[in-house]
């Protein structure tokens, strides 16, 4: 059971997710708002009516909205554009006017960075899902634990502490993030990469992504590297007259799942995505093998390049000694190094490390909020975009779990009672911080 609830709440207002809270996540997750890369482009994108829903809510509890808008094609340069991005933005006409991010402000603008605490969430999705439902303890929907319920719960959160602190929104200012671009590999770089370079960030910022109401102090980037092999095609009649990539493809897949994840000290290794061809009586020359390598540190992402760039030689030199003597694959296993190419989609970005004493002693010392354990892996998201600006503490929290809340899965759903658990730890959360503050200004 977390710390949070077995510690007393004297003074505290059960924050609990109300009847209007309810039929505010069910709003959100009606709302169609998986990106165009994760749909193609094929399905309209409706975010700009999500933040508007959303900002009517916060409204209440005294929020503004400070900007609202997308990023701009200024946003998208540079070597961190994973190029999913850069290709989307060249061949989908109006990609970015889509997704657009929106910041709430409670609190007057003359509070500066060290009176302001920050939330971020996305209300982008993946794709798919079945209708939206609510059976009285569960919602069902695309979004519900990733990341539209934790925006929700948010705002629980938020009014009990508002009527517990009278400082909270006068003397101590909070901001919260609406981003896009945060699912479909876009890592962030038109939506929290835009919105930290224009400085909407407080002392203490918060991710709302699901960690079992676990305060992590670390986010993983990752990279994207994809081997292509650009061979000659062959008929079933003669099939070693042409390269055989799905069996040099095949093999590198293997050998590569078998000797880079004990290289990856600090992240994981994905290999994903093989494609050479749909039909049966026919050899392909030519095709696909994606990875996805994430990292905690830049040292880690850089020995995994290294590791990687490695692997796939040991593994052509293997491929050949393996099969130069078999007359079907002869031709590949003499020609697999010459065919074959190592490309990077995406590569070198920030990775939030963790080493924050002052966020540790005021969120689980005096917050009493449950850390999450160091030898459990961290994940990939936004908050990677703030590893490396000075002077701020970061860290994820949010209510839940990715995999077994099935976040990008067919089924996905959030428990009423863990988003009423997340609300009761976000008033602790903003109760200790704004009393923290203004203990410092008396």
């Amino acid at each position: 059971m977390s710390r949070t609830s077995d510690l007393p709440a004297t003074g505290l207002t059960p924050a609990l997710l109300g009847e209007a809270d309810r039929e505010l996540l069910l709003r959100l997750l009606a709302l169609r708002t998986a990106g165009p890369l994760e749909t193609g482009g094929r399905e309209p994108v409706e975010l700009w009516e999500a933040q508007r829903v959303y900002a009517e809510a916060a409204a209440r509890l005294g929020f503004r909205v400070v900007h609202h808008a997308a990023a701009g094609p200024e946003a998208l340069t540079g070597d961190q554009v994973p190029l999913v991005v850069r290709e989307a933005v060249r061949t989908m006409p109006g990609f970015l006017d889509s997704q657009p991010n929106m910041v709430l402000r409670l609190g007057p603008d003359a509070l500066p960075p060290e009176a302001t605490v920050m939330f971020n969430v996305h209300l982008d999705t993946v794709a798919g899902g079945g209708p939206p439902s609510f059976d009285g303890g569960r919602f069902h929907g695309r979004g519900a634990i990733d990341a539209k319920g934790p925006a929700v719960a948010l705002l629980a959160g938020l009014r009990a502490a508002l009527e517990s602190v009278p400082g909270l929104g006068t003397e101590v200012a909070v901001l919260i993030q609406l981003v896009s671009g945060e699912e479909g590999g876009a890592m962030g770089v038109f939506g929290t990469k835009v919105l930290a370079e224009q400085g909407y960030l407080g002392r203490l910022n918060v991710f709302c992504e699901p960690t079992g109401c676990r305060v992590l102090p670390r986010a993983t980037a990752s990279m994207t590297a994809r081997l292509r092999v650009e061979g000659r095609d062959g008929i079933d009649d003669a099939p070693g007259a042409g390269h055989n990539a799905t069996v040099l493809l095949g093999f590198l897949a293997q050998h590569l799942a078998t000797v880079l994840p004990p290289q990856a000290t600090d992240g994981q290794v994905c290999v994903a995505g093989l494609h050479t061809g749909d039909l049966h009586n026919k050899v392909y020359g030519t095709g696909r093998l994606l990875l996805n390598l994430s990292y905690g540190s830049p040292a880690g992402g850089e020995a995994m390049e290294r590791a990687l760039a490695e692997a796939v030689r040991t593994g052509l030199e293997e491929f050949h000694s393996r099969f130069a003597g078999q007359p079907l694959l002869a031709l590949t296993a003499r020609e697999a190094a010459a065919i074959t190419t190592l490309e990077w989609l995406k590569r070198g970005l920030p990775a939030l490390g963790g080493e924050d004493t002052w966020a540790e002693k005021l969120l689980l010392d005096r917050a009493g909020l449950d850390p999450w354990p160091p030898e459990e892996p961290a994940f990939t998201c936004d908050a990677i975009w703030l590893a490396e600006v000075p002077g701020i503490s970061t860290v994820v929290f949010g209510p839940g779990d990715l995999g077994a809340n099935q976040a990008h899965a067919e089924g996905e759903f959030a428990d009423l009672a863990e988003l009423d658990r997340y609300a009761a730890a976000l008033t602790r959360l903003l109760t200790t911080f704004a009393r923290n503050r203004l203990d410092q200004g008396n």
